[in-house]
């Protein structure tokens, strides 16, 4: 076997021990139309392994979304929320459950402002759009559902289950809320902003960061002793090689 080989094969046994573990983020992104205010839209997220989890929305205030499609401010403000594989809400350590949308009081965790706009014409400055960064979850299979954010999942009360069904407080009207100061209608429904009124858009990202592959092993110490001596034997043959 040829010396630049040994040095090559050697070489490349160092970068695979030095080489950390690569992890790659994985962005679908969902844009559509909910045909009423009483509409959900649903997706099923599968995780073949340990995933952690973000949802994102830009319906409401726009923004570009993970396609970098350009995505127009107006759609409703929306409710937001993940369940596991029995239909059970996911909640955090502490109990708090992932659901959400600007006409909850939990909204202020979850507000999603960058990366989405805000919405200027709505009293002041108002977000009405949803960073959930769910963590890590197991390998399994999930259901996202999102809707109008008066049209809210009864499982975010008592951390129940999606077969609970939806509290309407749509009245019949996207995002059907106005700012009590100034009496501004919502986006969706705002003669202000273009093809707004009534406007049930959203638009959704779902992102995954997990393991491209399985950790590298750690090398043993004497591992790593035998490789830098037999480096430094290839080094040095080289060397006296080159004095003859």
């Amino acid at each position: 076997m040829s010396k630049k080989l040994v040095l090559s094969m050697m070489l490349l046994a160092a970068i695979s021990f030095a080489a950390p573990n690569a992890f790659a983020d994985t962005t679908k992104s969902f844009v559509g139309t909910l045909a009423t205010p009483e509409s959900t839209f649903e997706t099923t997220l599968t995780l073949p392994s340990a995933e952690t989890v973000t949802l994102q929305t830009y319906g409401f205030g726009g923004g570009t979304n993970g396609n970098d499609a350009v995505i127009s401010p107006g759609g409703t403000d929306p409710f937001l929320a993940i369940f596991d594989s029995t239909g059970s809400i996911l909640t955090d350590g502490l109990g708090n459950p992932y659901g959400t949308s600007l006409d909850l009081g939990n909204y202020s965790s979850f507000v999603g402002c960058g990366p989405a706009n805000t919405v200027s014409d709505f009293g002041d400055t108002t977000c009405g759009d949803i960073t959930m960064d769910v963590g890590s979850l197991a390998a399994g299979t999930y259901t996202i559902v999102l809707s109008d954010g008066q049209y809210i999942a009864n499982a975010v009360f008592d951390n129940g289950t999606l077969g609970e069904g939806f509290t309407d407080l749509t009245g019949g009207a996207f995002c059907d809320i106005v700012d009590t100061t100034t009496g501004t209608p919502c986006p969706a429904n705002s003669p202000t902003v273009a093809n707004a009124a009534g406007n049930g858009n959203y638009a959704l990202d779902v992102t995954t960061s997990g393991s491209s592959g399985p950790p590298p092993p750690t090398p043993e110490p004497a591992t790593l002793a035998l490789l830098g001596s037999g480096l430094f034997c290839v080094a040095a043959f080289r060397s006296r090689k080159g004095r003859l």
